[in-house]
């Protein structure tokens, strides 16, 4: 007889993940929370198939380490560095004040203060997988609030980085629910020392060696033009270092996974790499979580309902509290605030792979496991209902006129100290401005570029203050605030300008941009954007002289490149 454990319990668990992830897809929640209900179903705490739960960990493994391979292959230094001024702050305090009341729980159902902490560090990290797709579904993906809540869950993955690395120095000799405990290195602050300059070697051997070999053998196997060995490639390189880092170096799996990724990224061939190991990484992924449901027992719920509402209610009312002060301290606007509150109200994989680095340790007790997965599925659930919930705040805020103009007040005074800074430089050199472009995102980076190119005199507008200071110091033209106010447009030149480009993807603001431009200038050129063939009439119609639609332009350049690509090859016909 043949042993196909491995095989029954890939097959069952993906055919119960696909069919649950379409059920929760249908009532409009995260495929994620599917993929952990199939681990459930397949887990031998329900009755019916029980798949190898020795295999499924192994099978998580993998998981794990594409993950983060994912995550170090799309991490991109700039995106942190252009809202730094508040991801960096508001993700580290965010993250520390969640930690801590994690820990108030654990210390509350009496577990050691190790074992909190780890807890706590666990509830602390969003799933960036669930916070894109809350931003997809707001349209908050390329706006100046949805670069704040990535650049802030990028500070987190970093965080959960050093704390892969910094986890061994908890395992002190403590032992959790029964298990062995970890073997201590001496003091804590001896451990942690340690860890971090295994961190440190690895990642200058990484710089060093691996920065020149990785990008060298990926260029010789693309010349090979073979797509299976290059990703075959692409595939043993995040095993390979993984598993260097874990024996040489003593780091987790997931950091070498990580520090694969981001060698990897930064090559000639990173755009290629990253499309042949999506659908690898997608695939693990889902049974990664598959993995994690299996282990998950439900009869926790009625064993420990408080420590479940604890972690829950740490994950859905403190993180997006403490998320919204911090921004609103910060002086940034309030609808800012509350997409990052909105989008941090979960948990997801991160959480479990610091809890599955941690359970070998000895610091993560089953329990501890347990309760974290009825978190995610919890949270995660929920999360669409919160973001729309908390969306509705701003409305009502702005209804209230004292409250409205005392957060104005304050998320306007670093704007205002930019405004200024334009005002007097364009008093100084005298010169008008031509053309106004609204929005600096990926789009609107590239329209400046090319406005630049035409030797053109132009101004951005933009709703993050700190990229409008950062135009500044490169002695770009720049103004801070919302381009359907009529004085911020006339503040811009509106009425010398020849014209308005507007880049941000949002149908609502784009029509107010317009019939506050189009009523200040007549004779403007107004061209803008939009996603959808549908808006553009509306637009149109508001005073757009020309609209630019996503789904059209995609269109025209994929038939584009057919044609050059039938005339290159000659008109061939089968039949």
């Amino acid at each position: 007889m043949h042993d196909i454990s491995l095989i029954t319990t890939i097959a069952f668990g993906l055919t119960a993940a696909l069919i649950l992830g379409l059920v929760a897809k249908r009532f409009g929640l995260s495929p994620i929370v599917g993929y952990l209900l199939a681990g459930l179903v397949v887990g031998p705490h329900t009755p019916g198939f029980v798949g190898d739960a020795g295999l499924a960990k192994q099978l998580a493994e993998i998981g794990v380490i594409l993950l983060m391979f994912g995550v170090g292959l799309h991490f991109h230094i700039g995106d942190l560095m252009a809202v730094r001024s508040i991801a960096v702050p508001g993700a580290i305090g965010q993250s520390l004040v969640a930690t801590a009341f994690g820990l108030l729980v654990a210390l509350a159902v009496g577990w050691e203060w190790n074992t909190g902490i780890v807890l706590g560090i666990a509830v602390s990290v969003a799933s960036t997988v669930v916070l894109l797709r809350a931003l997809m579904d707001h349209d908050q993906v390329e706006t100046a609030e949805g670069r704040v809540a990535v650049g802030w869950l990028v500070v987190e993955d970093i965080i959960t980085v050093l704390v892969l690395v910094i986890l061994p120095a908890l395992a002190v000799n403590t032992a959790v629910d029964g298990a062995p405990a970890g073997e201590g290195s001496g003091s804590l602050l001896w451990s942690a020392g340690v860890a971090v300059l295994k961190l440190v070697g690895f990642a200058a051997f990484m710089a060093i060696v691996g920065a020149k070999f990785v990008p060298w053998l990926l260029l010789r196997v693309a010349v090979l033009r073979s797509r299976e060995l290059f990703t075959l490639t692409v595939l043993v390189t995040a095993m390979a270092i993984a598993t260097l880092g874990y024996v040489v170096f003593g780091a987790s799996m997931a950091l070498g996974a990580f520090m694969a990724g981001m060698v990897v990224g930064h090559s000639k061939l990173s755009h290629q790499a990253a499309a042949d190991a999506l659908p690898m990484r997608d695939a693990f992924a889902v049974l990664f979580f598959v993995a994690v449901g299996m282990l998950f027992d439900w009869r926790l719920i009625l064993e420990e309902p408080w420590l479940i509402a604890g972690l829950v209610a740490v994950t859905m009312i403190v993180k997006p509290a403490i998320a919204l002060i911090i921004v609103i301290a910060g002086k940034r606007s309030l609808k800012t605030g509350i997409v990052v509150a909105a989008g941090l109200g979960q948990i997801g994989e991160f959480s479990f792979i610091v809890a599955e680095t941690a359970k070998p340790l000895g610091i993560m007790p089953e329990s501890g496991y347990g309760a974290l997965v009825a978190c995610a599925i919890i949270s995660i659930s929920l999360n669409p209902l919160l973001f729309r919930v908390l969306m509705r705040l701003e409305p009502w805020v702005r209804g209230k006129p004292a409250l409205a103009a005392w957060l104005d007040r304050r998320t306007g005074a670093r704007g205002e100290i930019a405004n200024q800074k334009e005002v007097a430089r364009s008093a100084h050199d005298g010169k008008t401005i031509e053309a106004i472009v609204v929005g600096y995102g990926p789009v609107g980076r590239e329209v400046l570029r090319r406005v630049e190119e035409y030797q053109l005199t132009a101004l951005v507008i933009d709703m993050n203050a700190e990229t409008v200071l950062t135009l500044q110091a490169e002695h770009k033209h720049a103004l801070f605030g919302d381009a359907s106010r009529g004085e911020l447009l006339l503040q811009a030149g509106i009425k010398k300008a020849s014209y308005l480009i507007v880049t941000t993807p949002d149908p609502v603001s784009g029509q107010m941009i317009v019939s506050a431009a189009r009523q200040l200038n007549p004779t403007l050129q107004i061209l803008i954007r939009s996603r959808y063939l549908s808006q553009s009439t509306l637009l149109q119609e508001s005073g757009a002289d020309a609209v630019c639609c996503d789904e059209a332009e995609i269109s025209t350049a994929l038939a584009v490149l057919v044609r050059a690509h039938v005339k290159a090859d000659g008109f061939k016909r089968v039949g």
